[in-house]
């Protein structure tokens, strides 16, 4: 019982979350989304003006106007600042990568545990029902045996008692 129990717990847990995840609108994706934003800003304050700055550097090198010398020298500076912003940039991407990797490789070995579980209770079922399919098969064996001892031993006394 306590299998049956433990694989219906687990049904039951994987339906909850498949539900949940349903339920989940573009809505709850934008707070999500605003969250996660918010929550970066909030821990790479330096890497997010460092960010602005060179935007503005950027598109103030695209838009053409006075200043062409100003311009130039903010276009070497930026581009130096790119530089530093591009391996910021390229760190930050690969420990976001990293962590990525990690919560998919966990969630991987979650789910590897869950179809386990799901795998040995199902054979551990298959097993208990063909243990009691093979002590029936025994009893209706035993049965059978039996009662054909019994209707020839009643059939051979009343040939005695028809003969006598």
């Amino acid at each position: 019982m306590a299998d049956n129990e433990k694989s219906e717990e687990l049904k039951n847990r994987i339906e909850a979350g498949q539900q949940r995840h349903a339920n989940r609108s573009m809505g709850d994706y934008a707070r999500e989304a605003r969250d996660t934003a918010t929550a970066f800003v909030k821990d790479h304050p330096i890497a997010t003006v460092a960010g602005g700055l060179a935007l503005g550097v950027i598109i103030a090198s695209i838009v053409p106007g006075p200043g062409r010398r100003m311009r130039k020298k903010a276009v070497r500076r930026g581009s130096a600042m790119a530089a530093i912003l591009a391996e910021m940039g390229a760190a930050y991407g690969a420990s976001l990568l990293d962590n990525l990797g990690s919560a998919a490789r966990t969630g991987g070995d979650r789910l590897e545990d869950i179809g386990d579980s799901i795998g040995d209770s199902a054979r551990d079922f298959r097993r208990e029902v063909g243990s009691q399919r093979d002590a029936a098969r025994e009893t209706v064996r035993r049965l059978t045996r039996d009662a054909g001892k019994r209707t020839g031993r009643t059939v051979r006394d009343l040939k005695q008692r028809i003969a006598h």
